[in-house]
């Protein structure tokens, strides 16, 4: 689902709304700094084929708990097409931190 990466997160399923929650949570988890890993810098989403709008609420949700943490370095990296066309449709583009 989301695998530690050196330096990040890979996202390895869809991200719809049957897997948001499992998705947020988990990817919360894996963003605690005080685990023995170094925190995630980058959280990619190359394997993801399928995206719907909780997949923002999803990505949101991970950069709103990493501010929150102090990694203000987070970035996104190989965002799916749908999820920039979504995030251009409800006005949120500028939010992503594009790597």
């Amino acid at each position: 689902m989301i695998e530690r990466t050196e330096g990040g997160l890979s996202v390895t399923v869809p991200m719809v709304i049957a897997n948001a929650r499992t998705l947020l949570e988990t990817g919360r988890l894996l963003l605690d700094t005080r685990g023995q890993q170094p925190a995630a810098s980058v959280v990619d989403l190359q394997a993801v084929g399928e995206v719907d709008s909780s997949a923002l609420g999803v990505v949101l949700g991970w950069l709103r708990t990493a501010g929150e943490r102090d990694l203000v370095g987070l970035r996104i990296a190989n965002p799916p097409a749908s999820l920039i066309s979504l995030a251009t449709l409800y006005g949120v583009s500028e939010l992503l931190p594009l790597a």
